[in-house]
């Protein structure tokens, strides 16, 4: 693969700059309630050295009823100078499932308005499996000034997607198992109707990436989204269960050069609980 700070870096890039003063390291585990994980203690148990851990459920937007949406400028702000990033930092993100939850803290930094950010390829299950260095230890963090600046056009609520999905404008994408975009398989929380935006195309995350969850290359990522029938030309909106795995097809859009791309931030979790929203299945 070839390394890009500003997307994606490979386990030898990370290794080789872990002295770097400006880098900054951040396991952003998160599971859902059936995987049976607990990220906090697998991060207090071993962790690529000098990482902090983003807590994606705390560092959220507590207002809203619906799970960890991002959280407001002030919160984000407060709670990275708490963990010693800030400006000039080039950040590295990743997760203990191999390329899932990190691309939703990327998306986050994104939308901060923070580019030098990058997901670890493979993630920590990659730098186990070859004998990268870990640690048990909590880094030592002094506060570092940031500051940020909203990019609201990465981003999408339901009036906005509800919008698109009329005016067939956008190629709304969304990244959940096919069996939950038909309405097949029922959704893991409770109370949500099954099924999918109406206009919306399918592209499960997994689709994306290769047996030892690292990503596939930029051309067969395109191959991928023209495939499962996304219109490119469109700007396009991914969505998902609440938010997560959307943030996998962000960073692949990305990768192919698709600049053009937002994310509903409420997805599934908020569209399937409003009775007065069209459901589509099949």
């Amino acid at each position: 693969m070839t390394d890009d700070p500003k997307t994606l870096v490979s386990t030898s890039w990370l290794e080789a700059h872990l002295k770097d003063p400006d880098l900054r390291i951040l396991d952003a585990s998160w599971y859902l309630p059936d995987a049976g994980r607990d990220a906090r203690a697998e991060y207090a148990a071993g962790h690529i050295p000098g990482a902090r851990f983003f807590d994606i459920d705390e560092i959220s937007d507590k207002r809203s009823g619906l799970p960890h949406m991002a959280p407001t400028p002030e919160m984000f702000i407060s709670r990275m100078r708490a963990m010693g990033v800030g400006d000039g930092h080039q950040v590295v993100i990743y997760d203990g499932s191999g390329l899932f939850s990190a691309a939703r803290v990327w998306w986050t930094f994104r939308l901060m308005g923070k580019t030098d950010v990058a997901v670890l390829d493979g993630g920590f299950p990659k730098w186990k499996a070859e004998g990268r260095p870990v640690e048990d230890m909590p880094p030592i963090v002094r506060d570092r000034h940031m500051t940020v600046q909203r990019q609201a056009h990465l981003v999408r609520d339901v009036t906005q997607v509800a919008a698109a999905a009329k005016l067939g404008d956008h190629a709304i994408i969304d990244a959940r198992p096919a069996g939950r975009f038909r309405g097949e398989e029922p959704e893991p929380r409770p109370g949500l109707r099954s099924g999918h935006i109406p206009g919306a195309v399918n592209l499960p995350y997994k689709t994306l990436l290769n047996a030892d969850g690292t990503m596939k290359p930029p051309a067969d990522l395109a191959r991928a989204f023209t495939e499962a029938g996304v219109d490119l030309k469109k700007p396009a909106i991914t969505t998902c269960g609440s938010g997560v795995s959307a943030a996998i097809l962000s960073l692949a859009l990305e990768r192919t050069g698709k600049h053009d791309h937002s994310l509903y931030d409420g997805s599934w979790a908020e569209w399937g609980m409003y009775g007065d929203l069209k459901v589509a299945r099949g």
